[in-house]
């Protein structure tokens, strides 16, 4: 029961229909979702977080990468480092080598045997190999001769070796090559060696060596049996002399040893000796020299009465001379042959006519 001035208190409000809750949840439930994702796309798509992620793999991609570089840097440098201190420990270092001499041991008419001298040393502990020689003499930037010696030897440890290099000119293959190359004439020569050789942590290491020189064309001399001259005249036995003149033809002096000889007088050999004889005949020079011979006159037959009246007569020589050059000894022939030459009587004048060739 209500009292007069109060008023009722007012009725709560219905309940909302069914359908209006569950939209309303729905909403809620959007919403919700709605900001998750909104959320979720923001943290993705904001820059600096992209640009902080990439640094961080860029970051440790380089550290990888430092670290797989700087233990190969570190193990090349090891290897190095104990390769130096090998070196300065044990010694290793570089070979020399210089040509020594050139030396020419034999020249005669057809050739000329050279040998080279070359002088290497040797600083490391142990032994290393002279893998190949390469050589070349050359004459104003010809080349004469080339060639290659395979595996030269070895050069002991801590030593020196005298390897010597030898060398043939053949002077017909020249002549033939080049052809303002004369006999009796003295050409420049340069030596090219190269060494290849094979030192531990160096390698293989090549040795250039040169050496200039001069060397000899010979030529034979000529000689002429100008006059022979009897000492004695008997149909048994005759004494004479051969008087000779020996030219020579190179441009170098010839210092005469010796002198080996057989004479043919009308194809009759009447003489054949070795004389020792010492005179020295300068660069295209001659000198003049007797040999004394003796003979039978009756063994000539009818050339015995030629030679009386005092005809020419032919004759035939030949032989060597021995002789000093500034080059080194040499070995020289001497030859005649289809001479001419007339008998003197001991009483007639040397002044007279020489004979006829």
């Amino acid at each position: 029961m209500w009292r007069e001035g109060h008023r009722a208190p007012l009725p709560p409000p219905p309940p909302p229909p069914p359908s209006h809750r569950r939209a309303r949840r729905t909403a809620v439930d959007l919403s919700v979702v709605s900001a998750s994702s909104s959320s979720g796309m923001a943290s993705s798509d904001d820059p600096r977080v992209v640009e902080r992620e990439a640094k961080e793999k860029k970051h440790e991609k380089e550290e990888g990468h430092e670290e797989k570089g700087g233990f190969f840097d570190k193990v090349k440098g090891f290897i190095e480092d104990v390769g130096e201190k090998i070196e300065e420990a044990i010694g290793f270092g570089k070979p020399t080598a210089d040509v020594a001499a050139v030396h020419l041991p034999c020249i005669n008419l057809e050739k000329a045997e050279i040998v080279v001298d070359v002088l290497i040393t040797n600083p490391n502990p142990i032994p290393i190999p002279l893998i190949d020689i390469n050589y070349l003499i050359e004459s104003d930037g010809r080349k004469l001769v080339s060639g290659l010696i395979p595996d030269a030897g070895t050069i002991h440890a801590h030593g020196s070796e005298n390897v010597k290099i030898p060398v043939t000119l053949i002077y017909d293959d020249i002549k033939s090559t080049y052809h303002d190359i004369k006999p009796g004439s003295i050409i420049p020569y340069r030596v090219k060696v190269d060494l290849i050789v094979d030192v531990p942590i160096f390698g293989r290491i090549t040795l250039p060596l040169e050496k200039t020189g001069e060397i000899p064309v010979p030529y034979k001399p000529d000689i002429d049996v100008e006059k022979i001259h009897f000492d004695k005249f008997s149909f048994e036995e005759t004494m004479a002399s051969l008087h000779l003149k020996l030219d020579n033809k190179n441009d170098f002096d010839l210092g005469l040893n010796s002198l080996d000889y057989e004479f043919w007088l009308s194809d009759i050999s009447i003489a054949s000796a070795e004389l020792n004889k010492s005179t020295t005949i300068g660069k295209n020079g001659f000198t003049k020299m007797e040999i004394p011979i003796s003979f039978r006159p009756k063994d000539f037959g009818s050339a015995l009465w030629d030679m009386i009246r005092g005809r020419g007569t032919g004759y035939s020589m030949k032989g060597n001379i021995d002789v000093d050059t500034p080059f080194g000894h040499m070995k020289l022939p001497i030859s005649k042959e289809g001479g001419r030459t007339r008998l003197k009587k001991g009483d007639d004048d040397d002044d007279d006519d020489d004979g006829e060739d």
